[in-house]
């Protein structure tokens, strides 16, 4: 199992200077418990049709230790999974999930801290009757997911990196998240007051 460790201590926010609002996904789908912990891994993409969660349950027996399940779910009219598919990802050291839609049995993935970002939950459990697809491009959220695209989320949101840019971008976070931890609050303060002063002045702002 690789160590994605390096990619989840930074925040989504500082991976920001990196990339592009297209590369952020729509707060719609949000962490299911409080105070989730941020996870970081590959996106092992799932494509559902609407109402069927086949593909899913056939995922976590597929994807690998570390990897995230992304989840194109088509609606959110249906449960894509409940506690005991969440609790057999868990053991198979799948990271998370992330859907586009719904799950259900939230107490029962709660109290096992298994990490799920979703639009909410829904009692109706989806039919198994359509084959989706595995490891194809996707959208959740708005974003295109490929295949081992790095995945971070958190309660500020979920940040996704494509394959080839993730060490450049990781970089770049890195130094933002450092430069950050390096400045008190009464300096920030100082450059952003003087910052904001000198915009004023060229739009031409004059203060009532």
């Amino acid at each position: 199992m690789t160590d994605y460790l390096k990619y989840s201590a930074i925040s989504p926010t500082a991976y920001a200077d990196g990339l592009p609002r297209s590369q952020f996904m729509h707060f719609s789908i949000h962490e299911l418990w409080p105070q989730i912990p941020r996870i970081a891994g590959p996106a092992y993409t799932v494509r559902c049709p609407p109402g069927d969660n086949l593909m899913l349950h056939a995922a976590i027996y597929r994807a690998k230790p570390g990897d995230i399940i992304v989840v194109e779910a088509g609606n959110s009219d249906y449960a894509m999974s409940g506690g005991n598919v969440c609790a057999i990802a868990q053991n198979r050291n799948i990271t998370g999930f992330i859907i586009d839609g719904a799950i259900r049995d939230i107490a029962e993935v709660r109290e096992a801290r298994f990490p799920v970002f979703a639009k909410g939950c829904i009692p109706k459990p989806g039919v198994k009757e359509t084959l989706g697809e595995l490891q194809v491009p996707i959208v959740c959220g708005g974003v295109t997911v490929y295949p081992n695209d790095m995945v971070i989320a958190d309660e500020e949101g979920i940040a996704v990196i494509p394959q080839k840019e993730i060490d450049k971008i990781w970089q770049i976070a890195k130094e933002r998240t450092e430069k950050d931890a390096a400045q008190s609050l009464e300096s920030w303060a100082h450059n952003h007051r003087v910052r904001i002063e000198q915009l004023l002045a060229q739009k031409g702002f004059e203060a009532p």
